[in-house]
């Protein structure tokens, strides 16, 4: 008998331990929706788990197509994960029921597969949430260099709190000032001002060797990225910082590597990050113009659904939400896409600044300068919505190094980075619909018949015909066409074997037939020209054989994403 299914807490960061054990109950309480494996081992030797979600009633998970979501591969965005388990504890309270919802779910899991890996770095989400956090980018790996640091500022929780926040120094040369109207808010001072109070700000942290004047910030020791550690378009760290030595040296992302080439029924992604409230489409590394014209198209539809489901709005990376404007930012998504040709989305979660009000701004650029009016709309959020706990009040604090300091500001970690713990579960619900509406566009191989037509008393003509139900072609993507990394359907005929009176006349056990196109229109009813294809979804095998009466044949037919079909048939 299967267990109860759990009660997970969304607004509760599950650290590693407890987050395996909730998995592990999923798959105790669904065996026959939910199996949870490793794909691999972190730096420091924690499995990472991808739940594998589909009925096994209708088939294995490899036989159908599916779809990748992944979150929390940088360690601070702990939300990321959160909205992974929500997705699975929506999928499976939903399974089995009545409501036209729950009829998508059943339709959902009986013909497609997915697999959740709610953290891909286990380990820099575990110093994430320490009793004494450090919120390093990615890995907990020593890189470029193992050396610790033997000067400068280390960012870290000096006053115990469990808070990374900001210290405030006075210091006639500080460029800050307090606010006129509210002298909590740290704001710049302006251009040739003097004879102010003024402060300067550097990040919470002990500082080695300091000599009473200079402070050097040191970077994380930790300096890995894994989002740039993908095989597309990998870079040096010369050119981009955290890349790793080599593409997939780091083992978190060999491990999704090595997952998604072995499982080329994937044909859709969407990895999980915060914070901007955004939804990413490729291209990281080009221009929507110098884009395939097809899967642009294709990008801006689901994108649009995106925007309709969830409420976030959906931009190029490369147009709209790079660092700089001199930069090329690469990730995952130039690996999925460009690589692959697999559909790739990356969501940023969680916009503090929308909830505050703040509208029409540009993603990046607001983080290098905006109106003093945005801080005060966030200010008065952190004090009405969030118990003044977004903004900390200024508190003294004797600093070992510094002396005589105040500790507050931003708590970048809990309402930046991710959202207040009331607010968590409602930015994960707003996924399920898109994401379920994406693999149910997947391609999906069906049956249409098989026919058996005597030509002599033991000559017999086969043939088995199939189609593409899924609203995607089989490919997915003109960029799986051009790398060429999906192959037609594949038909393949098994006879039995060594009985002298059964053999192959005509066809090949092994055939490759054409791409299957879907039910999606490639032009309006009004356009000039008809389409070329308008059974461009279906395809048929033939063989002759020669065998007697009563002999039974196995036929099937696969499309690595559209999934696989076998039936048997009995010449008489």
């Amino acid at each position: 008998m299967s267990s109860p299914l759990p009660s997970p807490r969304f607004d509760h960061f599950y650290r590693y331990d407890e987050l395996t054990a909730l998995l592990f109950a999923y798959a105790e309480a669904r065996p026959n929706l939910v199996s949870v494996r490793a794909i691999g081992k972190s730096y420091e030797g924690r499995d990472i788990w991808v739940v594998v979600v589909t009925n096994l009633a209708s088939g294995m998970d490899i036989d159908k197509p599916a779809m990748w979501i992944d979150g929390n591969i940088h360690a601070a965005e702990l939300t990321a994960s959160t909205t992974c388990l929500y997705y699975l504890h929506q999928l499976l309270t939903q399974h089995g029921g009545t409501s036209a919802e729950a009829q998508q779910i059943n339709r959902l899991l009986d013909t497609r597969t997915l697999y959740l890996v709610p953290r891909l770095n286990p380990d820099g989400a575990e110093l994430a949430l320490a009793d004494r956090p450090r919120h390093i980018r990615s890995s907990t790996r020593p890189y470029p260099y193992t050396e610790q640091p033997v000067d400068g500022l280390t960012v870290e929780d000096v006053d115990g709190d469990g808070r990374i926040l900001t210290m405030r120094v006075p210091d006639p040369h500080g460029g800050y000032k307090k606010h006129a109207g509210d002298p909590r808010l740290m704001v710049p001072r302006e251009p040739g001002e003097h004879g102010g109070e003024y402060f300067r700000l550097m990040p919470e942290g002990f500082i080695k060797h300091h000599d009473g004047l200079t402070v050097k910030l040191n970077p994380d020791r930790e300096g890995l990225d894994l989002n740039r550690n993908f095989p597309g378009e990998w870079r040096q760290e010369f050119q981009q910082l955290g890349a790793g030595p080599y593409p997939t040296s780091e083992p978190e992302v060999r491990a999704m590597v090595e997952f998604i080439t072995s499982h080329p029924n994937i044909g859709a992604a969407v990895s999980f990050h915060t914070h901007s409230g955004v939804i990413l489409r490729p291209c990281g590394t080009r221009s929507d113009k110098d884009m395939t014209p097809e899967d642009l198209w294709l990008f801006q539809q689901f994108s649009a659904l995106g925007e309709k489901h969830t409420g976030y709005p959906a931009v190029s990376i490369y147009e709209e939400f790079r660092y700089h404007p001199k930069d090329v930012i690469t990730g995952t998504q130039d690996w999925v896409y460009e690589h692959l040709g697999a559909l790739f989305w990356v969501v940023e979660l969680w916009s503090p600044n929308k909830e505050a009000g703040v509208e029409g701004y540009k993603w990046i650029d607001w983080f290098r300068e905006h109106p003093v009016e945005d801080d005060l709309k966030l200010l008065r959020w952190s004090d009405e919505k969030c118990g003044g706990q977004a903004y900390v009040a200024w508190t003294p604090f004797q600093h070992p190094q510094l002396g005589a300091v105040e500790i507050g500001g931003w708590d970048k970690m809990n309402y930046w980075r991710n959202p207040p713990p009331a607010l968590r579960e409602r930015e994960a619900a707003r996924f399920p619909a898109w994401m379920t509406q994406i693999a149910m566009s997947l391609p999906k191989l069906e049956l249409i018949r098989t026919e058996v037509r005597a030509l002599g008393p033991d000559m017999w003509r086969v043939r088995m015909a199939v189609a593409n139900a899924g609203y995607l072609p089989a490919y997915v993507t003109q960029r799986a066409l051009e790398r060429k990394t999906v192959r037609g359907v594949i038909f393949e005929l098994h006879m039995p074997s060594g009985d002298p009176a059964i053999s192959l006349v005509s066809g090949k056990e092994r055939m490759e037939g054409p791409q299957l196109e879907g039910h999606a229109p490639r032009q309006s009813q009004q356009a000039f020209l008809p389409s070329k294809q308008p059974t461009g979804d279906r395809a048929v095998a033939e063989w002759v054989v020669r065998a007697p009466v009563g002999t039974r044949l196995t036929l099937s037919a696969s499309a690595e994403r559209a999934g696989v079909v076998r039936t048997e048939v009995v010449l008489d």
